[in-house]
């Protein structure tokens, strides 16, 4: 095993050797996507780490930043058209300085050998052995984030579909609260329709770079997290995804900080 090395995540575009997370945010950043840059490892670089080959560990001399990271899965076979496995592995938020770091790359590819996601694996036909990749981002301090299907995930409709809520849109993706939602129209980003949700939790970055739960004020629980012109950027957005991508059917992770678009994840969208 010779020494691991940091690719950037520019670079990463081979799906077989970073998965299918890190491949389509590469072609994205590639595209001039809105895209937190950062870099990846390669699944046999985690095997090796996990294994304790201090060699696969000769990487950290040339991580520039200590934190904090979102530290995303990215295995082989992972988000594609034919198998998304959402919520089956792990990411991890806030992870700052190398001991943290490690840990949470252990944990990454230790959810790869979870049962829910073995059993994932057999139900799509799926090589029964995983091999985790790991995406390494700077983390985004949104005020607002959530998730965007350009497509009804449940009846197929054509329309886009935004969930969102305050602070990280973690508490969206694991249903931590009931967020807003948004349909818009495909062509124009007209809005169709718009239901209040009951948003009284907020993951938020702190200073030290860990991220913590915290009460909404009782004003922004059923307030509307998303502005006119924040649609308009989804809407946008999810337009050059279609340029991007030769297709229309996205399922975006995003998140709104400093008044700044941050497209965090895309994939195809799956129906069951």
């Amino acid at each position: 095993m010779t020494a691991t090395t940091l690719t950037p995540l520019t670079a990463a575009t081979d799906a077989r050797a970073f998965g299918g997370k890190a491949a389509q945010l590469a072609a994205a950043l590639g595209a001039g996507l809105p895209v937190p840059n950062g870099v990846a490892l390669d699944w046999t670089a985690v095997r090796a780490m996990v294994a304790g080959d201090r060699r696969a560990l000769a990487w950290l001399d040339t991580l520039e930043e200590s934190g904090p990271w979102a530290v995303r899965s990215s295995a082989i076979g992972e988000d594609s058209a034919e198998a998304s496995f959402a919520g089956t592995h792990l990411t991890l938020l806030g992870v700052v300085g190398v001991e943290s770091l490690l840990h949470a790359i252990h944990q990454v590819h230790d959810s790869g050998l979870d049962e829910a996601a073995a059993a994932y694996r057999r139900q799509h036909g799926l090589d029964p052995a995983p091999r985790m990749a790991v995406v390494l981002q700077p983390m985004i301090a949104s005020e607002v984030a959530g998730v965007l299907f350009t497509k009804n995930p449940v009846t197929g409709a054509s329309e886009r579909v935004i969930e969102a809520s305050w602070g990280l849109g973690e508490t969206v993706v694991s249903g931590l609260v009931s967020p807003d939602q948004y349909r818009l129209a495909p062509e124009d980003g007209r809005l169709l329709g718009r239901w209040a949700g009951e948003k009284d939790v907020a993951l938020r970055l702190q200073a030290d770079g860990s991220v913590a739960e915290m009460q909404v004020t009782t004003d922004l629980v059923e307030a509307w997290c998303l502005a006119e012109e924040q649609l308009l950027h989804l809407h946008q957005l999810a337009a050059h995804c279609d340029r991007v991508f030769g297709s229309t059917e996205h399922d975006i992770e995003f998140a709104f900080a400093d008044d700044r678009l941050h497209l965090l994840q895309r994939r195809p969208i799956t129906y069951g």
